[in-house]
């Protein structure tokens, strides 16, 4: 039977099967989100029982029936792929808020090589109070913009004209960039130009998968950012919202 190459994944989550098997929602860089069965990988002895966990680069192989009308892909082989080992902690609600929003918002199968990538550089920035803002929205707008959500910034979408530097702007989800108005949550045209200048290059296969300008640029407006994007984000997401997200924000009213 044949047996493709190995590709690098990271398990987003994973839930059982069978009193000895895994359903696995897994991201790939060759293959995008793929859903997989590991069989027998609850048993006492197995060797993927100790490797099939979340926010740890795996090399997996799966079996030959793969494809878009193949709804589970069989898992063959799983291995730690190296890197540091997941510290936990403070980081681990936003990692698992970061492996929401991809099961919920990438369809099956979509080559995704440059937000694989990313998500593999979000994990550490995490672990770093100085970074873990920031690099969560740097991932939140390339996960809007690889998947075509995310207009260009730099440009008020109803009349094509160029945003203004002194001018605040809001983004909604259907009418892309446009003047804030009362309550709106709102950007300076400034940063709105910046982050799109960074964002661009983000398509460049030789580029970092968290370009540190990006990351420099959400530092710059990470509050009123992360206020932006929510609209954006529950549109796309659908009306069951993020279960991460409404933790998060729970816990910070406690």
């Amino acid at each position: 039977m044949k047996v493709r190459a190995a590709t690098a994944a990271f398990v987003l989550h994973s839930h059982d099967w069978s009193e000895s098997s895994l359903i696995l929602d897994l991201f790939t860089r060759a293959h995008g989100r793929v859903v997989a069965v590991a069989k027998g990988a609850k048993r006492p002895y197995s060797q993927l029982r100790p490797v099939l966990l979340p926010f740890q680069r795996l090399s997996v192989t799966f079996g030959a029936k793969q494809g878009q009308d193949v709804e589970v892909w069989l898992l063959r082989q799983a291995e730690w792929a190296g890197g540091p080992a997941w510290p936990g902690g403070a980081a681990m609600l936003p990692g698992f808020y970061a492996n929401e929003l991809l099961m919920r918002l990438l369809p099956r199968h979509d080559h995704l090589p440059r937000l694989f990538d990313a998500y593999a550089e979000l994990l550490p920035a995490l672990t770093l109070p100085g970074t873990l803002h920031a690099a969560l929205r740097a991932f939140e707008l390339m996960v809007l913009r690889q998947l075509g959500h995310l207009p260009d910034l730099s440009l008020h979408s109803a009349s094509g004209g160029p945003v203004h530097d002194d001018v605040l702007y809001t983004l909604h989800p259907e009418l892309g960039v446009a003047e804030a108005q009362g309550e709106d949550a709102a950007l300076p045209g400034w940063l709105m130009r910046q982050l799109e200048s960074v964002l661009g290059p983000a398509f460049d296969p030789d580029s970092d998968g968290l370009p540190e300008p990006l990351l420099q640029a959400c530092s710059l407006g990470s509050s009123d950012l992360r206020t932006v994007l929510r609209g954006v984000l529950h549109y796309h997401v659908g009306p069951q919202p993020l279960r991460t997200r409404q933790l998060m924000m729970d816990l910070q009213q406690t």
